[in-house]
């Protein structure tokens, strides 16, 4: 990267039943051509590994999330993405993330996504575990009540909230 990134990432870490996780917030830049998004993907990836790798408390268990901007799985961003070992939760690959999208034209943008490990990359440590749950939340019906689409983007936002599930209780 030649500059710094387009919004700052903010962090916050908590610590339950002995585990340390970390949530990093990210919004890469829009802009009108995708690649013009590739440098600031790839020092972010690379910036959350090399924090991982680091072996203090606060890069254990950390997960990125955030508004990424990638257009779709298998794309030059998606794949500068997950270069560095980082996994988006594989249950929200076909789910809307926009408003805005439409079906079977589904946008990627949006992400939560931590180190499993593989290929040399750090990986979740004990006892915080991903459930293999996830899942987007439509507020339309609830919210947009007379509202546009463009209107309620405005007010609340144009992006559907994603969430996973992870556990830090012990295994049986």
């Amino acid at each position: 990267m030649r500059k710094q990134f387009a919004r700052t990432p903010y962090a916050v870490s908590f610590l339950s039943q002995g585990a340390t996780f970390t949530l990093v917030t990210l919004h890469v830049l829009y802009g009108k051509n995708p690649g013009d998004r590739l440098p600031e993907i790839r020092g972010i990836a690379r910036w959350l590994a090399e924090w991982a790798r680091e072996g203090d408390e606060f890069g254990d268990n950390l997960i990125g999330l955030g508004d990424f901007n990638i257009d779709r799985q298998g794309d030059p961003l998606y794949e500068a993405f997950v270069a560095t070992g980082l996994r988006p939760a594989p249950e929200l690959a076909g789910l809307p993330r926009t408003i805005y999208d439409q079906p079977q034209a589904h946008h990627h943008y949006d992400q939560v996504a931590w180190f499993t490990g593989e290929v040399g990359a750090p990986g979740l440590k004990p006892p915080l575990r991903y459930e293999s749950r996830g899942g987007n939340f439509d507020f339309r019906p609830v919210l947009q009540r007379s509202l546009s689409n463009v209107a309620l983007s405005w007010k609340i936002s144009d992006h559907f909230p994603l969430w996973v599930s992870f556990s830090v209780r012990p295994s049986l």
